[in-house]
């Protein structure tokens, strides 16, 4: 996933308004105590906002909070890392997607791991 920066400035053009909302398939991570930036992840290439290397200082963490308000790049591979766990199924459903792919022949187990994979890619 690649980390992505969002001036407030310029929240309406990349979000849309209440009215005229625009879907956009990024997760929230961190935000600047006065809400002026945010941080985000996605998997998909996002235009309108800024591609960053690693996280920049004076960002506090929001993703979890449980987790503390510092956010690093190893905070960010922890987010990844806990999106994936969230989106896999469970070990008896995958269980028994492995014995219905085995009696069946089917690849449900597979294709399901792989659909998570894809949506929640490692940096």
């Amino acid at each position: 996933m690649k980390l992505y920066k969002l001036e407030s400035s310029n929240f309406k053009t990349f979000f849309g308004t209440l009215e005229e909302p625009i879907a956009r398939d990024v997760i929230t991570i961190a935000q600047t105590p006065n809400n002026d930036a945010f941080l985000y992840l996605s998997k998909d290439a996002q235009d309108g906002l800024e591609l960053l290397d690693s996280v920049p200082e004076g960002f506090d963490f929001t993703y979890c909070q449980e987790w503390g308000l510092t956010i690093d790049d190893d905070v960010v591979d922890r987010v990844i890392i806990d999106l994936r766990k969230k989106a896999y199924p469970s070990s008896e459903d995958q269980w028994d997607m492995q014995y219905h792919d085995k009696k069946d022949d089917t690849t449900i187990w597979e294709d399901t791991i792989q659909a998570v994979k894809e949506k929640y890619p490692k940096r």
